[in-house]
């Protein structure tokens, strides 16, 4: 059985560890110009000098208009490479794999940066209104072929950045899990219907970057694993691959759920975190396949990983309250007689708050952060 501290090949690349931090937005950390930012630097340059063996860096906006904000983070303009290049030599330095997380918020689009648009016009989420009913605008064909060269530019310009590849974010209602939702894609073409079609959009930008990028470089998608439910899920990620997915890193989609931190007996991992169990039982020995949720003890990470129920653990909050908490999992893996014994491994927590403090509007008040 693998161990945390043992390498993983992703595509031709060789991450030193299982462990890897999952892309979690800086919302004041940027300016309107969508540069990063010397926050950005030593955010990640912190969590790669505390062992992060990839390190996916935060949903970064393929389009002005497919912003989170006014002041979030870019890669559509040529200007952008530099500062991201900038991420990238302080990540590498410390023997980090390096990926940026491509997005397009869609239907979710806040009003301040673009029009809400997608593969149908529906409902739009009331959080993205501020609790007014609107309904989105569907995108033509000529628009959705422009959106996904938007995309694979992006993905041009982090691999001169110095970036080891690109993760689509496919999950969390964005605009390639629009596409892939049977709730959001009403398209009666080639984009809508089957399982294919709805996979479609994500599937030819994955083609088109690989066309562009090159053979060596990562292309993975944090896809849904639910929508609306696993089967499907697997289907839209079957085609993710057949189109040159190297990584598969699972999380939620548009689908509701009564409470997905729950956990079934027996279990110490929740509902969301068995979502990349699941997809690592049908992918196992084609790709990689990354879990998240919940993962807040180093034993956890530890357990995941050594009873082979997936092949890397995304970190999120708990690399947010502890920068160091990567070396809390490795120690543990490495003394686990000592541990045994009665050792304990220090750590900073996550309280695991309702709304995270890292959040929109609440950045640098994590009170885990705070705590040392």
């Amino acid at each position: 059985m693998a161990k945390v501290t043992d390498p993983i090949i992703i595509n031709k690349t060789t991450v030193k560890n299982r462990l890897t931090m999952a892309p979690t937005v800086k919302f004041d950390f940027a300016g309107a110009d969508g540069k990063a930012t010397e926050k950005h630097i030593e955010h990640y340059r912190e969590r790669a000098a505390h062992g992060c063996g990839l390190i996916c860096v935060e949903a970064t906006a393929v389009t002005p208009d497919g912003r989170f904000g006014p002041i979030h983070m870019g890669l559509w303009d040529d200007e952008q490479i530099e500062g991201h290049r900038k991420i990238v030599n302080a990540c590498h330095e410390y023997g980090s794999v390096m990926l940026i997380q491509l997005n397009h918020t869609g239907i979710t689009a806040n009003p301040q940066c673009g029009e809400a648009i997608g593969p149908s016009a529906v409902q739009i989420p009331l959080y993205a209104t501020g609790g007014v009913e609107k309904i989105s605008r569907a995108m033509t064909v000529e628009e959705i072929h422009k959106m996904q060269g938007a995309f694979v530019a992006a993905a041009v310009r982090a691999k001169k950045a110095g970036y080891d590849g690109i993760q689509l974010h496919g999950c969390h209602g964005y605009l390639i899990n629009q596409f892939a939702s049977k709730k959001t894609n009403l398209r009666g073409d080639e984009y809508g219907g089957s399982d294919e079609n709805r996979a479609r959009f994500g599937a030819e930008i994955i083609r088109d970057i690989r066309k562009e990028c090159g053979d060596d470089f990562i292309i993975s998608v944090r896809t849904t694993g639910i929508e609306p439910d696993i089967a499907t899920a697997i289907n839209i990620a079957e085609e993710y691959v057949k189109a040159g997915c190297n990584y598969l890193q699972v999380s939620t989609g548009i689908e509701e759920w009564k409470d997905p931190t729950l956990k079934e007996e027996g279990e110490p991992y929740n509902l969301i975190c068995k979502l990349g169990v699941r997809f690592h039982e049908h992918f196992k020995g084609r790709v990689p396949v990354s879990c998240v949720n919940g993962i807040l003890e180093p034993g956890l990470a530890k357990y995941l990983i050594e009873n082979d129920l997936v092949d890397t653990v995304d970190l999120g909050r708990a690399v947010l309250a502890d920068p160091a908490f990567c070396e809390a999992v490795i120690a543990e893996s490495r003394n686990a007689d000592r541990k045994a014994a009665g050792e304990k491994v220090g750590f900073v927590k996550c309280f695991n708050c309702p709304r995270c403090q890292y959040g929109p509007g609440m950045p640098h008040k994590c009170p885990a952060k705070n705590r040392v």
